[in-house]
């Protein structure tokens, strides 16, 4: 089973936004070195707990600093931006690091409503019901094959090339599985967001899944929550801090003040049932329970999400769940003499 990581690039309490983006770099050079097959970057607006606004940005550092693994957008909310634009910006990234970028779109605002507008200018964004139609526009400039009848028929998307990125539908809903199907593209279900549909979700993209040129068979992964620590309980407790970051609606808390917080019997019901559709505990645990989650829903592809109030935790998870399935480390580049 492949397994991958998709960042949201938090922000703990008390620490900023360019430190969250610098753990992002770090975080995927020690991901890389360890064998992950891919390294998705999230898009949040106007968020104070997630740093990432333009996953486009950081791909190419993320990139530059990594030496196999895949990078890409995971993802790119495409609502909000031109279909050429997104295009055009991610044929010049595959023609930087070719073979390596991965382009994940997804139709939800990441943001308010008010940011929504922001970024499209002000009143007059694209509706959500044109979202296929962007989805297809973008797939056709990429490849060039837009159809005859279409308005801006014969614009290419530069830099032109051989290689393309991979493009990912991202989404936590059976009607993403379904545009996903029907466009013949990858689709890559969010369970994190909603474990319940994830099933029916994949199960309808394999059963209306259209054949296309360059995806003749259907591809599926899934976004899980997961955090391996060298014991259940201490995975567990790290576990807090997460859950309370998404009542407080700030920054990562430490475990001491998420232990702390005066939770409703809601909110408790609500980290149990969480924890309950996570894979969280030592090793062994959170190895059993991602086989558990990949037969369930029918992927050969997990794509992790992590995330703790300290660094070294994150990277730490993504290491002993990288040793537990046995993943191949990358090798240190060898010893080379200075040039004088």
């Amino acid at each position: 089973m492949r397994l991958s990581v998709l960042d949201q690039s938090p922000i703990r309490e008390g620490g900023t936004a360019t430190e969250a983006v610098q753990e992002s770099v770090a975080l995927a050079r020690a991901v890389d070195a360890a064998g992950y097959h891919r390294y998705w970057l999230a898009e949040h607006h106007d968020s104070n707990g997630l740093a990432c606004a333009a996953p486009e940005v950081l791909i190419p550092q993320v990139a530059a600093q990594t030496q196999r693994i895949r990078v890409g957008s995971g993802g790119v909310m495409l609502s909000h931006y031109s279909p050429l634009k997104v295009a055009e910006v991610f044929r010049m990234l595959e023609t930087l690091y070719p073979g390596r970028i991965d382009l994940g779109i997804g139709r939800a605002p990441g943001s308010s409503r008010q940011v929504a507008q922001a970024l499209a200018l002000g009143p007059g964004a694209v509706p959500l019901d044109q979202y296929p139609h962007q989805v297809a526009d973008l797939v056709g400039y990429l490849e060039n094959e837009l159809p005859e009848s279409h308005p801006f028929f014969g614009i290419q998307a530069q830099p032109a090339g051989a290689g393309q990125p991979a493009i990912w539908m991202l989404g936590s809903s059976l009607e993403s599985a379904q545009i996903a199907a029907a466009l013949g593209l990858p689709y890559s279900y969010a369970h994190f967001i909603n474990p319940e549909a994830g099933p029916r979700a994949i199960q309808l993209y394999r059963d209306r899944y259209e054949p296309s040129e360059r995806y003749p068979e259907p591809l599926a992964s899934a976004g899980v929550s997961a955090l391996c620590a060298e014991t259940e309980e201490e995975a567990v407790e790290l576990s807090w801090s997460r859950y309370c970051m998404r009542f407080r609606r700030r920054g990562v808390p430490s475990v001491e003040t998420a232990l702390a917080f005066d939770y409703s019997p809601a909110e408790l019901e609500y980290i149990v049932y969480s924890r309950s559709r996570a894979a969280i505990g030592d090793p062994p645990m959170v190895k059993a329970r991602l086989e558990a989650l990949a037969a369930e829903l029918s992927v050969d592809e997990l794509v992790l999400l992590t995330i703790t109030y300290d660094f070294a935790d994150r990277v730490r998870s993504y290491e002993l769940i990288a040793d537990a399935f046995g993943l191949e480390a990358a090798r240190a580049p060898e010893a080379r003499p200075r040039s004088a």
